[in-house]
């Protein structure tokens, strides 16, 4: 596999993780430097390791992730996304509440599942194609992390001139997303995944 057919896919599985960090952007104020860091450093690190650990089981779990992949990445973030609805209203009425934060803890750890999902089963497909895994998992993290932060700041610039509902937008597109998923995995038989690897392999 060339090196540009990598970063396409790089690109297209980012894209979950810059829509997700747009709208943790808009919650992450001040955004300082630790939390960029520790949002695009997990993002990029989840989308690194998800296509190892897939490459690495092969077919042994193909049809365990095919069937739940999608599940686990709609309930992620749906979970979160109303999570985030509900502290934006609530933080509306109750002004000395601190805002939830999703750079760090359990929230930061399902953010980072949610949005590599599709990164695990690209892992299952080279295995099948027989690509070693190591540069594209090294391209697909980078690439991830990059959209990570521009997401971040993006989210972070319109979130400090909207505010609140902002917040509740977030959340929503969080929901969204895992519609997308869902809906894309459910109608096109693997979603984004499969789809790029058929056309070009």
């Amino acid at each position: 596999m060339d090196t540009l057919s990598i970063i396409g896919i790089a690109v297209a599985l980012a894209m979950d993780a810059f829509a997700v960090a747009l709208a943790a952007g808009t919650t992450l104020r001040p955004l300082t430097f630790r939390r960029c860091f520790r949002l695009a450093f997990h993002f990029g690190l989840f989308q690194a390791m998800m296509p190892v650990v897939g490459w690495l089981a092969g077919l042994t779990v193909q049809s365990f992730v095919a069937t739940w992949s999608h599940w686990l990445a709609f309930l992620l973030l749906t979970i979160i996304g109303g999570r985030m609805i509900f502290l934006a209203v609530y933080n509306e009425q109750e002004h000395d509440r601190p805002a939830a934060d999703p750079s760090r803890g359990l929230t930061l750890v399902a953010l980072s599942v949610a949005t590599s999902i599709d990164a695990l089963a690209v892992g299952l497909t080279l295995a099948m194609l027989e690509v070693t895994i190591w540069l594209p998992a090294l391209i697909i993290g980078l690439v991830a992390g990059c959209f990570t932060l521009t997401g971040l700041f993006l989210g972070a610039r319109v979130g400090a001139l909207w505010g609140k509902q902002i917040e509740v937008a977030g959340g929503v597109l969080l929901i969204l997303i895992g519609i997308k998923i869902l809906l894309d995995a459910l109608w096109n038989d693997g979603g984004i995944a499969a789809a790029l690897l058929t056309s070009i392999s």
